[in-house]
């Protein structure tokens, strides 16, 4: 795996061994960020589920102007760190090693992240979770751009109770990217 554009182009990242991260595979991160190149520079990104930490290191990368990787393993957390040192981009970068909602509630009375990304274990409804979280947050407003990675099987008909709109669904072989936002 490697950062597909930007000031770290070509530089090879670590990911964790074993099952219990899924790194995004190059060919759909390369997808995602042409969908939101336009809405990457100088904004504020937040990665919910960080795995490697490739999702937010891509978008740091391509100008991104600060980032929050939330992993809650030790191990992968480790290896987000040595990623964000080995690309130079840790000085615009905080690693927050706790579980999702932990996360979120205690960066709650910040200003909104520009584009939230999460990409959670699958079948387990953590999307949902998350979602519920920042329905009244002040971590999301309505011109965040959410991103969720899901399995295609993913039940998202929930969205509109929980105050949001998918505006892109972007399918892949086995998996999806939702695309989001509050509803006004």
């Amino acid at each position: 795996m490697r950062v597909i554009a930007g000031t770290a182009r070509s530089m090879p990242l670590k990911t964790i061994k074993g099952m219990d991260t899924r790194p995004t595979t190059d060919k759909t991160r390369e997808t995602l960020f042409n969908v939101l190149q336009t809405d990457v520079p100088g904004c504020r990104f937040l990665d919910l589920f960080s795995g490697s930490g490739a999702i937010a290191i891509e978008a740091l990368s391509r100008g991104a102007e600060y980032a929050v990787l939330v992993e809650q393993s030790r191990k992968a957390a480790e290896c987000i760190r040595d990623n964000l040192a080995f690309t130079k981009v840790s000085g615009r970068a905080k690693v927050e090693q706790c579980d999702v909602l932990t996360a979120l509630h205690r960066m709650e009375g910040q200003e909104p992240f520009d584009i939230i990304f999460m990409d959670p274990p699958y079948g387990q409804e953590l999307e949902r979770q998350a979602l519920d979280c920042l329905r009244d947050s002040t971590l999301a407003d309505d011109y965040t751009v959410i991103v969720i990675e899901a399995s295609l099987e993913t039940d998202f008909s929930y969205l509109e109770e929980l105050g949001y709109h998918a505006y892109k669904y972007k399918k892949y072989k086995t998996n999806q990217h939702v695309f989001l936002q509050k509803n006004e």
